[in-house]
């Protein structure tokens, strides 16, 4: 990936192994038709292969999409939380407290100023700690769901 320019940029392999995947059965009709796939007739209709749907579900009632789905809320849950306390304590002291925000701190910067500042602070700090702990706890397990998500769905098409 280092040539992105000249004759070898088309050559170029990605390294993603979802790059070339499509999401197989989204989108796609028989025929041209408005009628998604129909199962096989005969004794095979009760043999049929799950459908995406099917497949889908399956994945979101497995244990390691639930402990992904875990991992999010335990960090995004309390940080919301204490992100939304601490902005509405300065819009409160803002309006009940009009004295202790005016406080000179250094100068002409008093309180609401450290305090209004220390909101874009804290904004760059949860979106820098959100970005570590997905990819530090989540990432990995999200990557091998989609990754089993993608095998199913491909062979339940073939198969079809």
């Amino acid at each position: 990936m280092d040539n992105w320019e000249g004759r070898d940029a088309a050559a170029t392999r990605i390294e993603d192994p979802w790059y070339d995947a499509l999401a197989t059965g989204w989108g796609e009709l028989d025929g041209g038709t408005a009628q998604p796939h129909p199962p096989p007739p005969g004794p095979a209709a009760a043999e049929r292969r799950p459908s995406a749907a099917d497949i889908y579900l399956e994945v979101q009632r497995s244990p390691a999409f639930q402990e992904v789905r875990g991992r999010y809320r335990r960090f995004v849950a309390p940080a919301t939380l204490a992100f939304l306390g601490w902005y509405l304590a300065y819009v409160v002291a803002a309006t009940a407290a009009p004295g202790l925000m005016s406080r000179p701190v250094l100068g002409a910067v008093n309180v609401a100023m450290v305090a209004g500042l220390g909101q874009f602070l804290t904004t760059a700090l949860l979106t820098w700690a959100y970005s570590r702990h997905a990819r530090v706890h989540r990432d990995h397990a999200a990557l091998e769901l989609r990754w089993d998500t993608q095998q199913m769905t491909r062979e339940a098409s073939i198969d079809r």
